[in-house]
C-alpha cells in the first residue's frame, strides 16, 4: 500500500492557515509535506472540482460498544463515519458498562486501533452516570479520554455539576452537558399543536433552556468552560448568544436534524423522527440556522444514535430516542452553504476546526508536518440515501429516500485512505 499521495487540483479550505485556494496537497508517510523529492510510487488523486479540507470531526456519536454491538460497534460506526467524511469521532460514555473507568476507556481505544476513523473517548461525569459522585477524571484522562459527559442523562445535582467544571479543568477535559430538566421531560415529542393533534405527551422547549441557563450560570460563576450538546430551541440559542457576549466560557453544538426538520416529521407516528431533545417548531429551526450564521454555535455534530428495528418498530411512546447521522451530516450542512446561511469556511470551522479546539485535539488543519487527516468533498455530487446503501449497522434515519447533494469522496486518516469514491 502506497504511503505517498499527490492530491491534485482541489480547492484547499484550511481556516487555521488562512488558505482558500486551488492547489495540490502532498502526503508522505502519513504526514502533510511541502515538496516531493521524487515521483516514484506516488499515487495521484484527482481532486478537480472538489474541496480538500481538514478531516471532519464529529464530537458527539454513540458507537454502542461495549454492550449493544447489535446496534453498532466501533468498527461499523467508524466505517459509517469515514463514509460521511469524518476522520475522527468522539464517542459518548452511555455504553454498557458506562465508560466511567480506565478499563472501559482503554478497551474502546484498543478496539479502535484498526478503525476507519480516529476514536476519541468521552468518559462519564459521574460514576455510572448516576449523578451521585464524580468519576475519577485524572485516571480517565490518563487512559485517553478527551472529555466528560453524562450524555443521555442530565447532571441533576447543581453542586456536582459545579465540581465537575472545576475538577475537569485541572485535567484539560472538556465538560459536555446534556441539558435537560427531567421533571419537564416526561414526553415523546415537542409539546405543542402537533403533539396535541397526535395525542402524544409533549416535552416543552423550557425543559432544555432551563438547564442551559443553569450550565451558563455555573460556568459564569466558576470561570470554567462548559459545552452544551445538541441544542434544539430558539430559547437556548438566545441564552448562549447572550452569555457569549458577556464573556462566559460557553460553547455549543447543534445537529443537522434540528436545522433541517421540524416536529412535522413526526406525523404518521414516524419513530425514525423520534429523538431527545425532540424536533421542534419552524421558529426553532430558523433560530438554529441563525445561530449557525452568527457564530452562536461552535460545532455541528450528529448525535449519531443507532437503534435496531427492535427499538424503533414499536409504538411511538415506547420507541427509543435517536437517529443515525454520520452519513447525512455533510450533505445536510452543505445545503446551508447553498442557501447562504454559512460559508464554505464556516462549514470547515463547524465540522473540523472548532470541534478539535473544544476537545483539545491536534487536528483540524492542513499544516505542513501535521498528520494527514483529510476529507475531500464533492459539493455537487448528488445521491439518494437508500436503506440498502447505509453503512451503519442500524438504519433509523428520517432522511431515508431523500435525494441529497454533496458528499465526501475520500477520507484519509493519518495518510491511510479509509473511504474512497474516486477510484
Amino acid at each position: 500500500m502506497s504511503t505517498r499521495y499527490l492530491i491534485k487540483g482541489g480547492r484547499i479550505i484550511d481556516p487555521k492557515n488562512s488558505r482558500d485556494e486551488v492547489a495540490d496537497l502532498l502526503v508522505i508517510d502519513g504526514r502533510i509535506v511541502d515538496t516531493l523529492e521524487e515521483k516514484k510510487d506516488v499515487v495521484e488523486v484527482d481532486a478537480g472540482g472538489c474541496w480538500i479540507v481538514p478531516g471532519l470531526i464529529d464530537m458527539h456519536v454513540h458507537l454502542r460498544e461495549p454492550g449493544e454491538e447489535y446496534k453498532e460497534d466501533i468498527l461499523s460506526g467508524t466505517r459509517a463515519a469515514a463514509a460521511g467524511g469524518f476522520a475522527g469521532v468522539a464517542c459518548m460514555p452511555n455504553t454498557r458498562p458506562v465508560n466511567d473507568n480506565r478499563a472501559v476507556t482503554v478497551m474502546i481505544l484498543e478496539q479502535a486501533a484498526e478503525a476507519s476513523a480516529r476514536v476519541y473517548p468521552v468518559a462519564a461525569i459521574s460514576k455510572g452516570s448516576l449523578g451521585q459522585s464524580l468519576a475519577e477524571f485524572g485516571e480517565l484522562r490518563e487512559a485517553g479520554a478527551v472529555a466528560v459527559s453524562d450524555d443521555g442523562l442530565p447532571v441533576r445535582d447543581s453542586q456536582l455539576m459545579r465540581r465537575a467544571l472545576e475538577y475537569a479543568s485541572d485535567f484539560g477535559l472538556a465538560v459536555i452537558s446534556h441539558s435537560e430538566e427531567p421533571s419537564l421531560s416526561n414526553g415523546s415529542m415537542n409539546e405543542g399543536v402537533v403533539s396535541t393533534r397526535l395525542g402524544l405527551r409533549g416535552i416543552p422547549a423550557a425543559a432544555e433552556s432551563i438547564m442551559v441557563y443553569r450550565e451558563i450560570a455555573l460556568a459564569e460563576y466558576t470561570g470554567k468552560p462548559v459545552h452544551i450538546a445538541h441544542v434544539s430551541t430558539a430559547m437556548s440559542t438566545d441564552l448562549i448568544r447572550s452569555a457569549k457576549k458577556r464573556g462566559v466560557r460557553v460553547s455549543a453544538e447543534t445537529t443537522p436534524h434540528y436545522f433541517t426538520l421540524t416536529e412535522e416529521a413526526v406525523e404518521d407516528y414516524n419513530t425514525n423522527a423520534k429523538m431527545n431533545p425532540p424536533l421542534r417548531t419552524e421558529q426553532d429551526r430558523l433560530a438554529i440556522r441563525q445561530g449557525l450564521a452568527d457564530g452562536t454555535f461552535d460545532a455541528i455534530a450528529t448525535d449519531h444514535a443507532p437503534h435496531s428495528i427492535l427499538e424503533k418498530e414499536v409504538e411511538f411512546d415506547m420507541a427509543a430516542n435517536g437517529i443515525i447521522g454520520l452519513e447525512t451530516a455533510l450533505p445536510l450542512t452543505l445545503a446551508l452553504v447553498r442557501d447562504g446561511v454559512i460559508t464554505e469556511r464556516q462549514l470547515v470551522e463547524l465540522m473540523s476546526v472548532n470541534p478539535a479546539n473544544i476537545l483539545g485535539l491536534k487536528a483540524g488543519s492542513l499544516t505542513t508536518g501535521a498528520e494527514a487527516d483529510i476529507t475531500i468533498i464533492n459539493p455537487d455530487l448528488q445521491f439518494h440515501f437508500l436503506k440498502d446503501q447505509v453503512v451503519s449497522k442500524s438504519k433509523n434515519s428520517p432522511f431515508l429516500g431523500w435525494k441529497l447533494q454533496g458528499r465526501a469522496v475520500l477520507t484519509m486518516v493519518g495518510g491511510r485512505v479509509t473511504h474512497n469514491l474516486l477510484v
